[in-house]
């Protein structure tokens, strides 16, 4: 069975506070969708990688993946264009995919040192049958519910995990989803990530271990934290995975 990951790259990720859009803010050198594709691709387990980027920023993207000789890679890789929200992005990329006998892999650009062993950890898990799977760590933190400034719930973080990318899904399932939810919108729905619109449709979601450095660059304290434990030195594209 094919695996095709969608990367996504559209959004201006403002939070950060940089001049180009976040996918596109380098880190040592190198973009952060550099350092995803880069990772899909020494996963070995990616057989086509589509990059989700805004109509404006195409060419743009096509010279930066150019530049780093990706576009040249062992896996192919295209562009296709985005929407204005995330979801959106994800729908534009399913259709561009003609055959449903497909795992498809979603992830977000700016976790960009999401390293290869776990994406061959959630894509293996749906080779063996799951339709939806997760990448999940441990919650560190106290989680308080909230109506306004009054504390209405602590959840037992026990039962609490932070969900990562690469999600895995048989790609069948997710068009499903995303058809049945972008045909009929629920107005009490908000698909706040795909495993949450496969929830919605009723298809299982399993988890699997995620990984710390999986971790989302959001704002610049997250940039700070990347630059600190990346390797200026590291080697590009094409590591075999450890496990």
């Amino acid at each position: 069975m094919r695996v095709i990951a969608l990367i996504a790259a559209a959004g201006r990720g403002t939070r950060l506070g940089a001049a180009v859009p976040k996918a596109f803010v380098r880190l040592r050198g190198r973009t952060l969708v550099e350092r995803s594709v880069t990772a899909m691709i020494n996963s070995a387990v990616v057989d086509e990688i589509i990059v989700l980027v805004s109509p404006d920023m195409e060419s743009y993207a096509r010279e930066v993946l150019a530049t780093a000789q990706l576009l040249d890679a062992p896996v192919p890789v295209r562009l296709t264009h985005g929407g204005g929200e995330r979801a959106d992005s994800v729908w534009a990329g399913l259709r561009t995919i003609p055959d449903d006998e497909a795992v498809v892999l979603i992830h977000d650009a700016a976790r960009a040192l999401t390293p290869p062993g776990m994406i061959a950890r959630v894509t293996r898990r749906v080779l063996e049958g799951a339709p939806a799977v997760i990448p999940v760590v441990p919650v560190a933190d106290t989680i308080k519910q909230v109506d306004g400034d009054a504390v209405t719930g602590t959840p037992d973080r026990a039962s609490l995990r932070a969900v990562q990318t690469p999600q895995g899904f048989l790609l069948s399932g997710l068009r499903a989803a995303n058809e049945a939810y972008f045909a009929s919108p629920d107005p009490g729905f908000v698909a706040t990530d795909d495993a949450s619109l496969m929830e919605w449709h009723g298809v299982p979601v399993v988890t699997v271990q995620g990984d710390p450095m999986a971790f989302k660059v959001t704002t610049p304290i997250d940039m700070t934290l990347a630059r600190t434990i990346t390797d200026e030195a590291e080697p590009t594209i094409f590591e075999v995975p450890s496990e």
